[in-house]
Order: structure tokens, then C-alpha cells, then sequence
């Protein structure tokens, strides 16, 4: 790779999640970096974006090397559209989103705000990479692999899909290897179901979620393969461009 790249770094977690900070950190040793994340927490927003009213940014200082970085007042697409459309002065070369916390695998995907980020990237012409972990495990694995496998996958950018890349909750003694290609997980991680309470305008909905039986992961899906100890890299269709 001769080419030094200009990498834009999203996320939904938000500007101070520490996954962010890694992965600007990872990314610095790639290229010449931005980071564009949400002011506060996105999780769960897809590629919802803004369409009335007006988009906050404010820069702040951030402590990794990095040519600049913006907290948006909006969505975690809205991050991404507005650094290519409007704050950055050249057009990335990808987009880096993550690190999630928490694994964005089977019909989680459709869910992620990480995800949605890199998705609209791809509809801005830019080829992207999103990245989970455990929301609350074991790092090690990521740690020693998060920067060899970007610089990986930057070299086989994707045309109308992107890679998502899940690292395992385990240590680098239960760590097996890297899985490629694996299939999407046909169920969510976490199933969610709702508490009813009766009220004098109608009910309140009490979300909840019960975690998926690991038994009922598909062999060789990318839930199956976090769960076994396996770094999981799967390739997601935009569903317009694929």
C-alpha cells in the first residue's frame, strides 16, 4: 500500500466511546484521519438520517491523531453524510465505523446504527468497514488484530456491500482464528419481547430481551463464529447497489 489514504472514522456509540477512540487509533496508522461520530448515544438507528431542521457540529479536541473531529447532533448516517458532504476537505477513501459495543451479527445488522454508517457511506460512493465486539468481555482479540485486519480489508474495498468485521469475547488462549465469508445469523443475538401494563390511555410497552440459546447459531454463521472464538468478517448488501 503506497498511497497514503484519507480514512473517515463513525460510530453510534457516540464521540467518547472508547471503541472510537481504538479504532481512530488503528486507523492513524493507515492514513491521515477524521472522526465524525454522534454527540451522544445512536445505538439502534440504522441508517436513519435528518431531514428538517438543523444538524449541530461542534469540534473537539480528540485524543488520538487525527486531522479533525466533529460531535454531530444527529445520526450516525447523518455523521457520515455530512463529514463527506460538508466538513471534510477531500472525499475519504473509506470509512472506518465502529468499534461497536456489542456484536452486530444476524438480523442485528438491520438494527445498527454502525452499520448504517457504513451503509451510507456506499451511497456516497466510498467503500466501508464496520466493526464490533463484546459489549461487555474480553478485548484481547480485538487489540491484536484490529489493525492488521483493517489494513486487510482497505485493500479489497467492495462494490454495493460492506465488510463487517465481529471480534469474539474470548482471550487470546481461547482465540481459534479468523472465519471469512461467513454467512448472516438467520436470528437476532438478543430476542426482544415487551412487558404490558394497562393504563388509562392504553398500555406502556416495557422492552426486553433474552439472549439467544448459543446452540441455535447456524454453524459457520457470523453469530456462530463470535460465539466459538472466531474472528467473524462477512460481507453486507446494500440492498440498492448490490
Amino acid at each position: 500500500m503506497n498511497k497514503r489514504l484519507n480514512i473517515l472514522v463513525a460510530n453510534d456509540d457516540g464521540i467518547a466511546s472508547p471503541g472510537l477512540l481504538r479504532l481512530a487509533n488503528a486507523a492513524a496508522r493507515l492514513g491521515d484521519v477524521w472522526v465524525a461520530a454522534p454527540a451522544g448515544q445512536c445505538s439502534g438507528m440504522s441508517q436513519k438520517v435528518t431531514i428538517a431542521g438543523e444538524i449541530s457540529v461542534e469540534k473537539r479536541n480528540f485524543p488520538a491523531d487525527v486531522k479533525a473531529a466533529y460531535a454531530i447532533g444527529g445520526t450516525p448516517a447523518d455523521c457520515v453524510k455530512t463529514a463527506i458532504k460538508s466538513l471534510l476537505p477531500v472525499k475519504p477513501d473509506v470509512v472506518f465505523s465502529g468499534i461497536n459495543s456489542g456484536f452486530n451479527t444476524g438480523f442485528d445488522i438491520a438494527y445498527s446504527g454502525t452499520v448504517g454508517a457504513a451503509m451510507e457511506a456506499l451511497l456516497n460512493s466510498v467503500p466501508a468497514i464496520a466493526f464490533s465486539e463484546t459489549h461487555m468481555g474480553c478485548r484481547e482479540v480485538t487489540d491484536m488484530f484490529l489493525y492488521e485486519i483493517a489494513r486487510e480489508l482497505i485493500q479489497r474495498p467492495l462494490a454495493g456491500e460492506i465488510w463487517n468485521v465481529n471480534f469474539p469475547d474470548c482471550t487470546l488462549n481461547e482465540y481459534k482464528g479468523i472465519l471469512r465469508d461467513v454467512k448472516i445469523e438467520p436470528h437476532c443475538f438478543f430476542e426482544n419481547f415487551y412487558n404490558t401494563a394497562e393504563n388509562e390511555n392504553g398500555c406502556a410497552l416495557s422492552p426486553y430481551a433474552e439472549l439467544l440459546d448459543p446452540e441455535r447459531a447456524e454453524n459457520g454463521s457470523d453469530l456462530w463464529a463470535v460465539l466459538h472464538g472466531y474472528i467473524a468478517i462477512g460481507r453486507v448488501k446494500n440492498m440498492l447497489l448490490g
